[in-house]
């Protein structure tokens, strides 16, 4: 099935010539024809512009590193002559005038875009659901959420019906749709690969980034590799160059959670095989407890939530029942507390670089940390209160291993090792210092060889329908 192959698989045999580009196009444009219904992972599908790329890109040379093949992006990137929804009637209807740094990379690769895949209303949610396209659901199981805010992204890569793409994260929203949906996801450092074009246009500098998603880490690193690099219109955006990373003599701390938050069996025991066989192969792995990072969640809280919540009250002000419950189910808390002065983010952010500094003092000798995504596994629709075997706990404390991390500008990968009992995969998260990427990818290539096969969503599983 050509659509199930790996992306540099795929680069590989357009190159040859051995499959065409149309052919792929095609493989992908049927899988998406017979999932989509069920998973709704698309904002839109391009089946007609992406037929007559996929032609060019025949007829062409082929010297892109990703000449002829299909991708997809999360509907908060801009693509020329298309209007980025982000699944809210509060963004702007008007197509865009040019294509977003990711989507101009991508197609300078010689990338085909597919399409466009569904967000939360304004991506401001663990799950993804709107009132213009509606609700993604997991292909794993169709009752349960593929997360968000990169869902539609997650959905579809994880069920053939692209091989990879780009995705954004302020919170976890690469990592722990990768995580809910059996794939992987890599944030990268801020300033490492360009946001200019993402929406909304006021996401946060420092804790939004754009990276990429795909089924395995070499497909990821192919991607961050095209996707990477200095953009002068960004105003943090760094010129790192590419590197070859050496794992000789690396030391590995592990996390088992965030502090006394609870995580389920299945998470605390995908963990704990990733920490063995990262031992198994030569690392050595201790376990790690960060000093001075308990307030790191709500300091991640106060910058995306609460700030922001005002704006948002006005924003939605006279047309309240336009704005989707994933939009506004944290506005309300957000509200109840009084104004954040001038001086209280002045102190949030000294703070918070006050918390960079000592991690990264604690990572000199342990420059990789091992941990979950989140607590928890793919949810069912709507829940938000899960038990974990000691105590339940709320959204917001399931996924403080992945927020902590967007505080403070760490790149992570997550990579799937494991499954739950009721068959969901469950990742793990590689966390390393900054611009140390290239480490994230080396290391989670390794972890991926000891696991190896990971198998893909079994489409007949409450979903009406078996891949052919």
């Amino acid at each position: 099935m050509l659509h199930r192959l790996p992306l540099s698989e795929m680069v590989s045999l357009v190159r040859s010539g051995s499959v065409s580009s149309l052919e792929l196009v095609d493989a992908h444009l049927a899988q998406i024809e017979q999932r989509n219904p069920y998973l709704n992972a698309f904002a839109m599908v391009l089946a007609d512009q992406v037929r007559a790329s996929a032609r060019r890109a025949d007829q062409g040379l082929k010297t892109g590193a990703i000449h002829g093949v299909p991708v997809t992006v999360k509907d908060c990137f801009d693509v020329a002559g298309l209007p980025s929804r982000i699944g809210s009637y509060f963004a702007p209807e008007a197509p865009a005038p040019e294509d977003s740094a990711v989507v101009a990379r991508l197609r300078r690769a010689g990338a085909i875009l597919l399409g466009k895949t569904n967000t939360p209303d304004f991506a401001m949610s663990y799950e993804t659901d709107n009132f213009i396209t509606g609700r993604t659901n997991n292909p794993w199981d169709l009752e349960r959420t593929s997360g968000g805010s990169s869902g539609g992204e997650a959905a579809a890569i994880a069920s053939g019906c692209s091989p990879g793409g780009v995705g954004s994260d302020s919170g976890g929203s690469i990592r722990v749709p990768a995580h809910f949906c059996g794939i992987v996801g890599l944030k990268p450092t801020p300033g490492r690969v360009s946001l200019i074009g993402h929406r909304p246009s006021e996401a946060i500098t420092g804790i939004a980034v754009a990276g990429p998603m795909a089924r395995s880490v070499a497909d990821v690193r192919l991607l961050f590799e095209v996707l990477a690099g200095y953009d002068d219109r960004d105003p943090i955006s760094a010129p790192v160059p590419l590197c070859e990373s050496i794992l000789d003599g690396i030391r590995i701390g592990v996390m088992e959670q965030f502090y006394e938050v609870p995580v389920q069996a299945a998470v605390r025991k995908t963990a704990a095989d990733a920490a063995k066989a990262l031992a198994g192969l030569g690392f050595a792995v201790d376990a790690f407890r960060p000093e001075g990072l308990e307030r790191a969640p709500n300091l991640w809280n106060f910058f995306f939530v609460e700030l922001p919540a005002r704006g948002m009250k006005e924003r939605i002000a006279g047309r309240e029942a336009q704005a989707h419950w994933t939009y506004t189910e944290n506005l309300e808390k957000a509200l109840d507390r009084p104004p954040a002065s001038g001086w209280q983010v002045v102190e949030s952010l000294a703070a918070r670089d006050a918390m960079r500094r000592r991690l990264l003092e604690q990572m000199r000798n342990i420059p990789v940390l091992l941990l979950p995504v989140a607590s928890i596994v793919a949810f069912p629709h709507r829940e938000r209160r899960f038990q974990t075997g000691t105590k339940p706990i709320g959204l917001f404390q399931a996924m403080m291993t992945a927020t902590t991390f967007n505080l403070l500008g760490l790149p992570a990968l997550s990579v799937p090792f494991g499954l739950s009992e009721e068959g969901l995969p469950v990742g793990v998260q590689l966390v390393a210092r900054p611009w140390e990427e290239e480490l994230l990818l080396e290391l989670g290539a390794r972890l991926e060889a000891a696991r190896g096969p990971f198998p893909a969503p079994d489409n007949g599983r409450k979903s009406g329908v078996t891949e052919a």
